[in-house]
């Protein structure tokens, strides 16, 4: 059924009491799942198996059937307190293909952790990954407007809160977080102090100047 059809049929395609007409839609067979054996190992290959619907190709969307949109949560959700974070890296759950993602770190991390790669995005550094628009999930239509994902960065207001909660509190405690995070900011290379402390003097002109003048003095 197209997105189309669906907008259209006399029955709410969506509605869980409901049952797609097979002579208007008839099922089409998409594979087969072939058990050919037992387990070896009941727990590595069982206990251990960690099922999502939310795990499909990237570029998929996903339809508004409430069951379906219920468990893209629910079943991830159910793996990492059941099997761990990690969970996708166990034999029986991992990718037979090369898989490019960011995620590191967490309990039981077995497979080299990325080494030392870095992992930050937006990031300066040469190598660092960086998202592929072209494989993000399509909006999904509704009858107002389509439902995607919230950019919070829409209204690039990023500085006002930080900026109000500086002048709120008192000069002494300006001078220990401004001289906290200029010892936090020594040592580290040059070109990094400076796009940081552009960020404290968005905030507040002040608290940029506060900062900058202690990391200077550490560095004579």
């Amino acid at each position: 059924m197209t997105e189309a059809e669906a907008a259209r049929y006399h029955i709410n395609p969506f509605d869980l009491t409901k049952v797609w007409p097979h002579k208007d839609y008839p099922r089409i067979p998409v594979g087969v799942l072939e058990l050919n054996r037992n387990p070896v190992n009941y727990h590595a290959e069982v206990e251990q198996a960690a099922f999502s619907p939310a795990n499909v190709v990237p570029g998929l969307g996903f339809s508004p059937d409430k069951m379906l949109q219920g468990r893209l949560f629910a079943y991830h959700d159910a793996q990492l307190y059941r099997v761990g974070t990690n969970h996708q890296y166990l034999p029986v759950n991992a990718a037979r293909c090369p898989v490019h993602h960011h995620q590191r770190d967490g309990a039981m991390s077995f497979n080299g952790n990325f080494g030392s790669a870095h992992n930050y995005d937006p990031s300066t550094i040469a190598g660092a990954p960086t998202q592929n628009p072209a494989y993000r999930e399509p909006p999904l239509p509704l009858p107002a407007e389509p439902a995607d994902r919230y950019d919070h960065r829409v209204d690039e207001d990023y500085y006002s809160q930080a900026g109000a909660l500086y002048r709120l509190i008192p000069a002494a405690e300006k001078n220990r977080l401004t001289t906290n995070i200029a010892r936090a900011l020594n040592g580290i290379p040059a070109h990094i102090i400076e796009r940081q402390l552009q960020h404290f003097a968005k905030a507040d002109p002040d608290y940029g100047r506060q900062v900058a003048d202690k990391v200077r003095s550490l560095q004579k």
